[in-house]
């Protein structure tokens, strides 16, 4: 019976997976506006930011939603595929967990950020314009 239902759910997946993934392209919002000046200082920014994620995961979409509405370059690592990323997220946020953002601070310290409403939130305080 366990066989039955773990065939079931991964056939699930495979159907559902691309309906996720398209919706996710025809919702994502728009990059708000920023200066040049402005978006060259984030770019630089987001060079230490990295976001372990599943392509499918809901909740990093919902992430990568805030990223493309801040307009953020940030580095996407497939922990689901991708052997040596998963191997790292476990490694240096000590779980198998997404979405992670991965937080290199001038100093060299590692700051591993786990929970998506947390991610967004810590986005937002750091990366959302000013409004005049």
């Amino acid at each position: 019976m366990r066989v039955i239902i773990r065939y079931f759910f991964r056939t699930l997946r495979l159907i559902l997976t691309p309906i996720v993934l398209i919706n996710e392209k025809f919702t994502t919002p728009k990059a708000v506006s920023r200066s040049a000046e402005e978006q060259a200082r984030v770019e630089r920014t987001t060079r230490n930011l990295a976001l372990y994620q599943f392509s499918a995961c809901p909740f990093c979409i919902k992430v990568r939603k805030e990223m493309s509405r801040l307009g953020l370059p940030i580095e996407t690592r497939d922990a689901q595929h991708n052997a040596e990323h998963k191997a790292a997220l476990e490694a240096g946020g000590g779980r198998v967990k997404v979405p992670c953002l991965l937080i290199e601070h001038d100093n060299g310290e590692q700051q591993w950020l786990y929970e998506s409403d947390d991610i967004n939130a810590w986005l937002r305080e750091h990366f959302e314009p000013q409004s005049a």
